[in-house]
C-alpha cells in the first residue's frame, strides 16, 4: 500500500503543478541548484568535498550569466555551506516561475578508473550504474527530518521506489535533453572533457520541478587526476564556462523567432517619478543580494554594509550597493563586496528608471 500511495502522490503532485510547455517561450529565470551542503558532504575525495566544489562552479555558473546575459534572472538554491531539502529546491524554483532548473554535482565510483561528465535527465534508468547514481543523490533526503512523511514512503535506496518514479511522464522531457546535449558538447568540444553521454534516471529533485531541468554530474572525485581538475580554480572556470555558454545556446534556440524581450523597468517600492535633470543617467551598480521579501537595508542585514539600496523587479526585491559610471571602478567595488562575503555580487547597470545590458551602458557612456 506505501508504494500504491507514493505512485498516486507523485502522480497528483505533476497533474497539479504541470506549468505550459516552454517551446517557443523567453527564458527569463534560471535555478542554479548547488547539490548537497551543510550537514550532507556529498560525494568525498581524497582532498575535496562535493558539497564545496558544487557551490563553487554554481556561483561561477550564476555570475557569467549575471555578466554575459543580465536580462535573465539567476536564482540559487543556496549561496554557503547549508543544508537545503531537495523538496525546498524544488519550491524555490517551482515558486519564482522558473524556466530552467540547473542542478551541479560531483560524482564518485567504488573505482578510481571511472572518469568524465554525464548530464541526467528524470526518467527511467536504462543501467544499473544509472539507477546508482540517482540512489546516491536521492540520498540526500535520509538527512531530513520527516522525509517519509515528505515524499510519501519512498525509500531512495529500494529499486520498487524508482519503477514507481518512471511512470511520471516527463513534460519538458525535450527541452531537458536538448540542454543536456548542449552541456555535454561544450564539456568535450571546449573543455577537452570525456563525453559519458546524456542519461536518464529517477532525481528527486528533478520530478518535483514544474519546468525542463538538469542535474550534470561535472566529474568523479574518486579518480585522483579529475579530483585535481575539479579541485582548481582553472578546472571550475572551465566546467562553469561551459555550463554558461551550453545555456546561453538553449535560450537562443529557445527564443528563436520571437520579438527582443522588452525587459522589465525598475520599479522601486514608493519611489516617486525622477526629475528630469537625472532622465538619461546611466550608472553601474553591483547587486549583492536578491529576496522573494521585502527586507530593511539596515546594514544589520547586509553584513555592516551601509548604503544598501534596493528595488523591486521581475517579482523580486533586490539590493544593489555602490554607484559609479565608470567600469573599471565598478569591478573594484565588485570585489570588494566578494572580499566582504557576498560571493554572488555582480555588476548591473541602469538608465534612468530601466535596467539595461552591461554593453549598452558601456555604448551609452562611450558617446557621452
Amino acid at each position: 500500500m506505501a508504494r500504491i500511495r507514493f505512485v498516486f502522490g507523485v502522480l497528483f503532485f505533476f497533474i497539479a503543478f504541470v506549468s505550459e510547455g516552454q517551446q517557443g517561450s523567453y527564458v527569463r529565470k534560471v535555478v542554479i541548484d548547488a547539490g548537497h551542503g551543510g550537514k550532507d558532504p556529498g560525494a568525498l575525495g581524497r582532498k575535496s568535498k562535493e558539497k564545496d566544489l558544487a557551490l563553487s562552479i554554481a556561483l561561477k555558473t550564476g555570475e557569467y550569466i549575471n555578466q554575459h546575459l543580465p536580462e535573465v534572472e539567476v536564482i540559487y538554491t543556496r549561496k554557503s555551506d547549508k543544508f537545503v531539502e531537495l523538496h525546498r529546491r524544488a519550491e524555490i524554483a517551482n515558486s519564482n516561475n522558473a524556466d530552467l532548473f540547473i542542478s551541479i554535482h560531483c560524482n564518485a565510483n567504488q573505482s578510481s578508473q571511472p572518469y568524465g561528465s554525464e548530464t541526467y535527465v528524470m526518467g527511467l534508468h536504462k543501467s544499473q550504474a544509472n539507477l546508482e547514481v540517482a540512489k546516491k543523490e536521492n540520498s540526500a533526503i535520509l538527512l531530513e527530518e520527516n522525509y517519509r512523511k515528505e515524499y510519501d514512503g519512498f525509500d531512495p535506496n529500494s529499486d520498487e521506489g524508482y519503477i514507481s518514479l518512471s511512470l511520471l511522464q516527463n513534460e519538458h522531457l525535450d527541452q531537458s535533453i536538448k540542454m543536456a546535449d548542449l552541456v555535454q558538447e561544450q564539456f568535450r568540444e571546449r573543455v577537452g572533457r570525456r563525453d559519458r553521454s546524456v542519461r536518464q534516471a529517477g532525481f528527486l529533485v528533478l520530478y518535483q520541478t514544474t519546468m525542463p531541468g538538469i542535474l550534470v554530474e561535472t566529474g568523479f572525485l574518486s579518480n585522483p587526476k579529475e579530483e585535481r581538475f575539479l579541485k582548481s580554480e582553472k578546472g571550475q572556470v572551465y566546467i562553469a564556462s561551459a555550463i554558461f555558454r551550453a545555456f546561453r545556446s538553449y535560450k537562443e534556440e529557445m527564443e528563436k523567432g520571437l520579438p527582443k524581450y522588452k525587459k522589465d523597468r525598475l520599479v522601486t517600492p514608493n519611489e516617486k517619478q525622477k526629475s528630469k535633470d537625472n532622465a538619461s543617467e546611466v550608472y553601474f551598480s553591483i547587486q549583492i543580494d536578491t529576496s522573494p521579501e521585502k527586507m530593511k537595508t539596515s546594514p544589520a542585514n547586509f553584513k555592516n554594509l551601509q548604503g544598501v539600496k534596493e528595488y523591486y523587479h521581475s517579482g523580486l526585491y533586490k539590493y544593489i550597493y555602490g554607484k559609479t559610471t565608470s567600469m573599471p571602478e565598478a569591478r573594484k567595488i565588485q570585489q570588494q563586496m566578494k572580499n566582504k562575503g557576498f560571493p554572488g555580487a555582480f555588476v548591473v547597470a541602469f538608465e534612468s528608471d530601466k535596467r539595461i545590458s552591461l554593453s549598452q551602458a558601456l555604448e551609452k557612456l562611450n558617446k557621452k
